[in-house]
Parts: C-alpha cells; structure tokens; sequence
C-alpha cells in the first residue's frame, strides 16, 4: 500500500480504500469512515490549488457544497456524492439543458449567500486569477497586436477595476462539479477558491460541457444555446445578462491562453474557448476594440 494513503487511513481511522480517480493533483478514493462513504483526496505535488479549494469549502460550511470532515497540507476528507452529475441531462433535450442550467443556478445561489469571514478573505483575488491574460495582452500589444486577448483582457479590466456584490466563488462551475446527493440535493465540488464578482461564476458554465469532440463543439459553440442559458442565468440570479456575457467573453480568452500554456491540452483547448469568446464578442457593448461603455451591473 502506499506510504502516504496508509499514513491517512491510520490517522483518521479509514478503511477500504476503493480508487475513484487520478489527476496531476490528486489521487481519490472513496473509504469507510464510521459505516460512512466519505472521500479521501491525498495531494500531488502540483496539488497546491486543490488546498485553496478545501479553504473555500470550509468557507461554504456545506450550503450547496459538498462538506469538509478534515484537512492538512497534503489531503483531504471529503463528503462523497454518489448521484448523477448534470451532462446527461443536458444530453437529454435542450429542456433538459435548460433545466440543468436552472440547477446550476440555484446551487451558485447556496454558495454565493455564505456571509464572507476573515479567514475567506485569504483567497485568491479575480484580478491575481487573471494575470496570464494581462500578461499575454501585453506581450501581444508591445508587437503592435490588436488581439483577441488584448480586447479580452481590455474587458477583464474594466470588469474587474468596478466589481458588483463580491463573494466567496466557486470558479469553476460546471456540469461535471456538480452532483445529486440523496439526502442534500444537488452539491458541487473541486472549487478553485476565488474571491471576487459573483458574476465570473456564471462564465464557466456557458463554456460546457467540454469534451473535445465534434459532439460537444455543436452543442457549446452554439449561440443560440449560449444565449439562452446566459439569460437562464441573468433571470435566475438577477444578474445583468450584458456583464455575464461580459465575463464569459474574458473569462474564454483567459481559458485560451492557459490552453496555450499547457503541453497536454495545446492548441485545441485554446481554439475551443476562442470559438466561444468568437461568438459572444458581437453580443458586447464595446465600440470597436475600446473598453469605455459601461456595462450593467447586478439587479439586486
């Protein structure tokens, strides 16, 4: 067995460790906790934002989260969800779709009424969690581009300099982050632990589900389904459908530019968040490749 897992199963009285998923962060199991099922998450080396995330879920305290049982530097005892994720109702119909986009937005409701402590605060800010954006608009400014990701991070800026009700986020909600628990209903997971504009949680959703085949490029790279889910949102959490698109759009282009970043996703992870900031970018109040009209803010 392995020295760490069998470091964590003694320390917290564990058994039956069952291997649910490995990622380049976290190797998963499922393991009994006092005739309970509960998760056991032990950190990689690469695993540094996975214990952020854990700092958001204890900042969430279970409303709309999955709950935190223990944690250190290197693991975590997480509730496990059993239930269905979102995508096969979004397979289903464009209804199903809808109504999944509905769930999403009652569970972003959870997470985001969560009064903010002192110890959230210590989160990541928007504006750090953008960086690479404004780093590669600025390297593609100084070679006299004008650039997607230079008009990307142009309405990132003008976003993030005039924020609207700022909270505790999830960053990066999605149709697979979120799961059916029988006895506490629909509950996400694998939070990034951001703090910032609640709108920004509503960007990742509209860019999925992402699975990098021809199936899903119809169905995400659709503007008629981006649209109608967009204002599911602005309905639903009574934000202003403008400034969700808004962030949708910079939100790809940051997207894209990690894609680029990355030897395993390359080029066409970057093309796919691209498409879609492609499609919105007609959509926003901007005059020409200018940042200066004012888009709106919450409706609440």
């Amino acid at each position: 067995m392995d020295e760490q897992l069998a470091h964590y199963l003694q320390l917290w009285n564990l058994a039956q460790p069952q291997l649910l998923a490995t990622t380049p962060t976290s190797h998963v199991y499922t393991v009994d906790h006092k005739g309970e099922t509960v998760v056991l998450k032990l950190l990689t080396e690469y695993g540094w934002e996975e214990r952020r995330g854990a700092a958001a879920l204890r900042c969430f305290d279970g409303h709309g989260a999955v709950t935190v049982y223990q944690s250190d530097e290197n693991a975590q005892l997480l509730e496990y969800v059993a239930g269905d994720d979102l995508v096969s109702r979004v397979q289903s119909s464009s209804a199903g779709d809808a109504a999944a986009t509905r769930i999403i937005a009652r569970v972003l409701k959870q997470l985001h009424s969560v009064p903010q402590t002192e110890a959230c605060a210590d989160l990541l800010s928007l504006k750090t969690w953008f960086q690479e954006l404004f780093a590669r608009a600025d390297a593609d400014e100084a070679e006299s581009s004008e650039s997607i990701f230079v008009r990307g991070a142009c309405v990132a800026r003008h976003l993030l300099d005039d924020p609207s009700d700022v909270c505790v986020l999830h960053g990066d909600i999605h149709h697979m982050n979120i799961r059916h628990s029988a006895a506490r209903g629909w509950l996400a997971f694998d939070p990034k632990g951001l703090i910032g504009e609640r709108t920004y949680d509503c960007a990742n959703t509209l860019c999925n589900p992402f699975r990098g085949t021809l199936r899903y490029d119809l169905l995400v790279h659709n503007e008629a389904r981006l649209l109608r889910n967009a204002a599911i949102l602005s309905e639903e959490l009574a934000i202003d459908l403008a400034r969700i698109l808004a962030y949708t759009y910079a939100y790809s282009c940051l997207s894209a530019v990690w894609s680029l970043g990355s030897a395993v996703e390359g080029d066409g992870a970057a093309q796919w968040a691209l498409n879609i900031a492609r499609i919105i970018e007609p959509h926003l109040p901007i005059l020409g490749f200018g940042c200066n009209i004012e888009f709106g803010r919450s409706k609440s």
